[in-house]
């Protein structure tokens, strides 16, 4: 691999396999790292004997500064070399996981969590273009797949390692296994992966105009607008925030058109329908999708009765369908226009969303079980492809600012999944605790999301049927 080159030269199988190795481990721990560690929230509140409020920050920390430093670790990785950034972040990754376990209160939890989602935001900004760079374009769709595999395998392993562990090791054990995953890929991208003489292209003057005011602009912008998304309605100043993270976003976009050398190249939109449209479906799905696990999990177990292992164990229905369809849809996305692929699996993620939006008391496992199905069919033919779109939309030199803002949309999707979640719960439901509500207005209450998720869907799908296919 040659950073910055726009030449894709083969590369040994070794190698190749080396890289496809190690994008496949971090693709896994990142996802896992969050699932897993969900599970222990009780655990960890219990033992510093702190508000799941303050607990919550545990989760929140690591995702705002991942959201927030996922584009500028890309854009530093493609101007000095995309190895040494991703050796970087998988060295603070795996040091912070193993703090983790030995955090002496909640506060420190924090902090080590910020610093395990910064070394995040450097995997995020570097694996995905390292791998596609190893791989000429008649493949990329291949090995694009079998790395969204990784990360639904993960999502799907998280709930279901994380509670074993917890119960006959501790939380603590959660973060040291973490801390483990991330040695043999730091270990092999060390021996195995060529070395960043690709950066040396890039000239010493573009790397001393490194954007630094576009970096401060963009940071404040997906701060500002993220942290008010994630604390509208816990904390009154927190929906200020927002438009003062909006009116840097404007800023943030004249600043980089006059930029010599721009954090983000305000031309790959402007110049490219199909790179906004692809980024813009990748926001509204992720939107639409990410918090049905978090209802689904109320509904299974509030109002259906069942408990919590045996509504995980339902719910992997879903990322394991992912998993499985996830490198088959790459691949037929390296012969079909990727573009259509991920139109239609939008499609079928917004069947089994619409079917969701009449659940009922009544409502049979059956019927969840296929709804889960169905999404996670969309949801394969969906992710892979739609990465692929959007990586065959840029250049080489672009790899890595091109996945980790795809990265940073998909993490905003999240944000913007429970942000949504959150305010329809406190509109119908205000202060009261699930146990106290009518199954009735829980139910009701979950309609009314599931509505709203569909027409994510369906605004995406309509976005996605502009993109043009002759790429």
């Amino acid at each position: 691999m040659k950073d910055g080159s726009s030449k894709n030269e083969p590369q040994s199988t070794s190698v190749q396999r080396a890289t496809v190795f190690v994008a496949i481990i971090t693709m896994f721990a990142t996802p896992f790292n969050v699932s897993a560690a969900t599970i222990a929230i009780p655990s960890i509140s219990a033992q510093f004997h702190s508000s799941m409020a303050l607990i919550g920050w545990i989760f929140t920390g690591y995702m705002l500064s991942t959201v927030c430093l996922s584009v500028p670790a890309g854009r530093i990785a493609d101007l000095t070399g995309r190895k040494r950034i991703l050796l970087i972040g998988l060295l603070i990754f795996t040091l912070a996981a193993g703090a983790c376990a030995f955090s002496w209160s909640v506060a420190s939890m924090v902090g080590f969590r910020v610093l395990q989602g910064i070394g995040a935001s450097m995997i995020f900004g570097t694996n995905t273009a390292i791998l596609i760079d190893a791989f000429p374009p008649e493949k990329r769709g291949k090995v694009l797949g079998y790395a969204v595999a990784a990360t639904y395998i993960g999502l799907s392993a998280g709930p279901v390692a994380g509670g074993l562990l917890n119960q006959y090791l501790g939380w603590h054990s959660i973060f040291i296994f973490t801390s483990l995953l991330g040695i043999a890929p730091f270990v092999l991208a060390l021996k195995m992966l060529p070395g960043d003489a690709g950066s040396s292209r890039v000239a010493a003057r573009d790397r001393s105009r490194f954007d630094i005011l576009g970096n401060i602009f963009y940071v404040g912008t997906t701060l500002c607008v993220m942290f008010g998304l994630s604390a509208f309605s816990d904390i009154f100043f927190a929906k200020f925030l927002i438009p003062v993270g909006l009116g840097l976003g404007v800023l943030f976009v004249f600043h980089e058109l006059k930029a010599k050398s721009p954090i983000i190249e305000i031309r790959l939109f402007s110049g490219n329908m199909n790179y906004t449209l692809s980024n813009l479906a990748t926001l509204l799905n992720y939107g639409a999708t990410f918090a049905l696990s978090y209802f689904m999990s109320i509904f299974l177990q509030v109002i259906l009765g069942y408990g919590s292992q045996t509504a995980g164990l339902i719910l992997i229905t879903q990322p394991l369908t992912m998993a499985v369809v996830s490198p088959w849809a790459g691949r037929l996305s390296d012969r079909v226009s990727p573009f259509k692929i991920a139109t239609a699996g939008m499609a079928v993620c917004a069947a089994g969303l619409l079917s969701f939006a009449f659940i009922s008391t009544s409502y049979s496992l059956v019927h969840i079980l296929v709804n889960l199905l169905v999404i996670g069919i969309g949801f394969g033919f969906f992710s892979s492809p739609n990465t692929n779109a959007v990586m065959s939309c840029v250049t080489a030199k672009d790899y890595g600012v091109a996945s980790s803002f795809l990265s940073t949309m998909r993490t905003t999707g999240h944000t913007t999944s429970m942000a949504v979640v959150t305010f329809i719960v406190t509109l119908r439901m205000g202060d009261a605790a699930f146990a106290d509500v009518s199954p009735e207005l829980l139910v009701s209450t979950l309609r009314t999301g599931f509505m709203v998720f569909t027409a994510f869907c369906v605004v995406g799908i309509a976005l996605s049927m502009q993109r043009k296919t002759n790429q």
